[in-house]
Parts: structure tokens; C-alpha cells; sequence
């Protein structure tokens, strides 16, 4: 038995895709947490030298080697900082957050070039524009998304990304060209819809269909760098946001798991960029949010 759940865990660490999306969306459910996978091995091997089996021990190699390959190299230290780099910090600061200010101290602090937020609601933007002020004098905010930054920001302009079924005011997606010592960049903040996990399995259609608008927006851009910071509501391994990681380079280090603040077991604040690489990510320490703030380090080409 140990040997037959070894090589079904390392099977599903290699392909996850095989796993079918269709109804309840469990290949989404799977991709989601895929890293955890990892914690299948010292069980299986806890079991195998129980048995004292040395085919079930070998066979537990298998899915280590999986999850190696997989997600090893998130594990590597970061390169040596470059000049060419940006320093950009995501983080979804809760419609709930009661410190707004302590919050935009905490960002701040970091010293990151771009804050990306959502869930920003319009009784707290004061709050962060004061406070965010004095050293990201240039921001931009649509709906309950919003970007501060320390370069200057132009074309400033919503980003479509709703999906067709939603009839209320909704608008979580921004556009801005960032002018960086190094050049014009494009940085899209945005916020796609929530998922929820019930008995019938993983709803994601919203969010999927969002993060289709959003490839086709990227896809469309004409300018060739792009940085997206947003809270995307699922994890570069999830096929559902295959419209943008197809487009789009994930980060090289850090697992950066960034929800629930409690218990982190998924990184659903991303930050991804085309044309550049996204060196190293990180979780900061907690501030009033449900989320916890991610940074990341950008290459710029």
C-alpha cells in the first residue's frame, strides 16, 4: 500500500493537469494547495519502515523527486541584488482593516518603488494617501484598487476585467505607465473574484473568466514590460490562471504564502511581469489585514 500511494502522489505532483477541471473543479482544488503534497512523503516513509518494505521505500523517492523538481528551486536562496531592479510590494489590505494607517507604515517601511493594494474602500484612501505621501508621492486609484508609487505615474485608466454576469458597480482592475529610472513600465493592479470551496467542490468560474480579460488585456499591451500585482484569488500552479502565467514570468524564489493570515497555506497575492524576470518573493509580517503583504524583487531587462 505505501508503495502504491508513493507513486500516486509522485503522479500527481508531476501531472497535476491530469487530474479533470470539469464540474466541480477539483484539478483547480488540487493545483491550489500542490505544494502540501510535499507532506505525503515522511508519511509514506514513516509507514514504509514500518513494513520494513524496501520496494515501498524506494517508491517514496519517487514523489520526493516530484516535488524536488517541482518546487525545489523556490527554495534557493535569491540572487545578489542588481542594478536594474525594482523593489515592488502586493497586498490586499481588507475592506476590514480597522489600522489603515498602521498599514500604509508597515507598506513603507519595506521601501518598495510600487505598492499595488485592493480592497481599498473610499473612507480609507485618505488615510493611505497621508500616510503613503512623504515617500510615494504618486498614486492612482479606480474602484477599490489603487497604486502608490515613488516614480511618476501617466495614462492612468481602469482596467475591464468584469465578469458578464455581474450587474452591480464593480471595479477592480487599474492601469498605469510607471516612468522608472530604467524606463517606461506598465503596472496593472487588480483583484479578481473570490473562490469559494463547499461540498460541491471549487467555484471558480468568475475568477477564471476575470483572469481571461486580463490575458487578453496583457496579451494587447503595447508596451513591452508589464508588472501585475494583484491579489488573484489562486496560485501560479492553478490552471485556471493559465491565461496569464502563459503570458507572464512567476517567481523564481520564495513560496511567499500569503492567506489566511492565521495559517498561510496559499499564495494568492502574486506578482508576475512579462519581459522581466521576478527574482525573489517574500511575505512581510502581518499588519490589519486577513492577507499578509508579499514583496518581490524585479529585474527589469
Amino acid at each position: 500500500m505505501p508503495a502504491a500511494l508513493a507513486l500516486l502522489t509522485a503522479l500527481l505532483l508531476a501531472f497535476p493537469g491530469s487530474v479533470p477541471n470539469a464540474g466541480p473543479r477539483l484539478g483547480s482544488l488540487l493545483e491550489s494547495f500542490l505544494p502540501w503534497l510535499g507532506l505525503a512523503v515522511p508519511v509514506l516513509l514513516a509507514a514504509a519502515l514500518l513494513r520494513r518494505s524496501a520496494l515501498a521505500v524506494t517508491a517514496v523517492l519517487l514523489p520526493l523527486a516530484a516535488w524536488c523538481a517541482a518546487f525545489g528551486h523556490l527554495l534557493l536562496p535569491g540572487p545578489a541584488p542588481q542594478p536594474r531592479e525594482l523593489l515592488v510590494l502586493q497586498h490586499n489590505v481588507s475592506d476590514e482593516n480597522t489600522d489603515p494607517v498602521g498599514t500604509a507604515r508597515a507598506m513603507a517601511a519595506a521601501g518598495p518603488d510600487l505598492i499595488g493594494v485592493q480592497e481599498l474602500l473610499p473612507e480609507a484612501v485618505e488615510s493611505y494617501r497621508r500616510t503613503l505621501a512623504p515617500e510615494y508621492p504618486h498614486h492612482a486609484v479606480s474602484g477599490t484598487v489603487a497604486l502608490w508609487s515613488k516614480h511618476p505615474l501617466s495614462d492612468v485608466a481602469p482596467l475591464d476585467i468584469k465578469p458578464r454576469d455581474l450587474t452591480e458597480p464593480w471595479n477592480r482592475g487599474l492601469r498605469a505607465v510607471v516612468t522608472t529610472p530604467h524606463g517606461d513600465v506598465v503596472a496593472h493592479v487588480v483583484h479578481l473574484p473570490s473562490m469559494r470551496v463547499g461540498a460541491g467542490g471549487l467555484t471558480s468560474q468568475r475568477r477564471d473568466e476575470s483572469a481571461t480579460l486580463l490575458g487578453r488585456a496583457i496579451a494587447e499591451e503595447p508596451l513591452h514590460t508589464v508588472i501585475l500585482l494583484g491579489d488573484l484569488n489562486g496560485t501560479t500552479e492553478d490552471r485556471g490562471l493559465a491565461p496569464l502565467t502563459d503570458r507572464l514570468n512567476v517567481p523564481e524564489r520564495g513560496f511567499g504564502f500569503s492567506f489566511p493570515v492565521g495559517l498561510p497555506v496559499a499564495r494568492i497575492d502574486q506578482v508576475m511581469a512579462r519581459t522581466a524576470t521576478v527574482t525573489d518573493l517574500r511575505t512581510l509580517p502581518a499588519t490589519g489585514s486577513d492577507h499578509l503583504p508579499v514583496t518581490a524583487r524585479i529585474l527589469l531587462p
